[in-house]
């Protein structure tokens, strides 16, 4: 009976010693705590905190310019009788202070007429032309042809600029959609030198009425693109058709007899029943075209012959870079070499442009080297 009432004391005395150890380490985790707070908020006072996302040099100093240079006003002050009467104010969302044109940041990433490239301007035959800047067409209004792409046409001897109308209010369908801006249509712009584009007018307008039509206002219209059929005599489009959240994934087709249209449209359907976004069309010497598209949730590329009316694809398909989450397939070829470049999947944000190469259209495409575009950052 003895021994048990002295084990029971022993471990009394182990309990209350381990209980004062832990609130020593806990006390002295705590101190710590406090020093770091206040040793951060001295610096952030004095103005000398900077993170830096890298240690290369020139990410630094690229940094400090950007610091220089885009500096926003300081905030206005305010009533603090106001704010006890309607509460605090809300801050705001970045996309939203992003899209006010009131704001300071909307100047800072929507420049205006002041800056723009005007090819028609007296003294200004540089044919120098400044991505991040408006482009204006020769009746001095900016160019709208957003994820376009350019086609020679040997017919008329002109190069044709295809591209989403932007030119309307942006906006969120619902609290946690996408912006977008309404279909309008595709726009088409006419040029001899790549430098001065004239407005050839919409030539596929969207659907204002009919909400079961794809191109209706609400849905999605991306990415349109036109190549010539030497045995039809027909001007071909291809384009990303989408709903407003992006389920649809398919792609459109619509045919002119004229490069300035009018397009008619066609349908859409998903090639090969796969999912298809960000698309394109190559066509080849011999006159065969192909179609390029992102597809599995974006992680990999399609590439498919099409009909030889190109209103259609074939049965042959293959899959190319899987698992490399790429986009915004650009297609060209080069002394017997083909070349793709693309984008990562990051939305509108930045990111370095990868290009590919093929002996084969058809793959297999190994990558060939980053493209890392300084000047601007934009790579899709």
């Amino acid at each position: 009976m003895r021994n048990r009432q002295r084990k029971s004391s022993a471990l009394n005395f182990d309990a209350g010693y381990r209980s004062s150890v832990s609130f020593v380490l806990w006390s002295l985790v705590g101190v710590g705590l406090i020093v770091c707070f206040l040793s951060f908020k001295h610096h952030e006072d004095s103005g000398q905190n900077r993170v830096y996302f890298s240690h290369l040099p020139s990410t630094r100093e690229l940094e400090e310019i950007e610091e220089e240079r885009f500096r926003l006003p300081p905030p206005h002050k305010v009533n603090p009788r106001a704010v006890k009467r309607r509460g605090p104010r809300k801050q705001p969302k970045v996309i939203e202070d992003y899209l006010d044109e009131s704001s300071a940041v909307h100047a800072l990433f929507f420049p205006d007429q002041r800056t723009a490239v005007d090819p028609t301007k007296r003294g200004n035959d540089s044919m120098y032309f400044y991505p991040g800047r408006v482009w204006l067409d020769t009746d001095g209004k900016p160019i709208q042809a957003h994820g376009g792409g350019i086609m020679y046409d040997h017919k008329t001897a002109r190069f044709y600029w295809y591209g989403e109308n932007k030119d309307g209010p942006t906006y969120q369908a619902h609290s946690k959609g996408a912006y977008r801006v309404d279909i309008i249509g595709v726009s088409c712009y006419s040029s001899k030198d790549l430098w001065s584009w004239t407005h050839e007018g919409i030539v596929l307008p969207g659907e204002p009425r009919n909400v079961t039509h794809d191109l209706h206002k609400s849905k999605v219209l991306e990415r349109p693109k036109v190549i010539y059929n030497d045995r039809t005599g027909k001007y071909v489009m291809w384009m990303h058709v989408d709903d407003a959240n992006y389920t649809k994934a398919s792609v459109g087709v619509a045919v002119s007899n004229s490069p300035t249209g009018p397009f008619t449209y066609l349908y859409s359907f998903r090639p090969h029943g796969f999912e298809s976004r960000d698309m394109t069309i190559f066509k080849d010497e011999d006159g065969t075209a192909y179609l390029f598209y992102s597809s599995c949730d974006n992680t990999e590329l399609h590439v498919s012959p099409l009909t030889m009316d190109y209103l259609h694809i074939t049965a042959a398909m293959k899959r190319i870079l899987i698992r490399r989450h790429r986009e915004a397939p650009a297609i060209f070829k080069l002394q017997g070499t083909y070349y793709m470049i693309t984008s990562g999947c990051s939305g509108w944000a930045p990111n370095s442009a990868l290009a590919h190469a093929a002996d084969s259209i058809m793959g297999p495409w190994g990558h060939w080297e980053t493209l890392v575009l300084e000047a601007t950052g934009f790579s899709d």
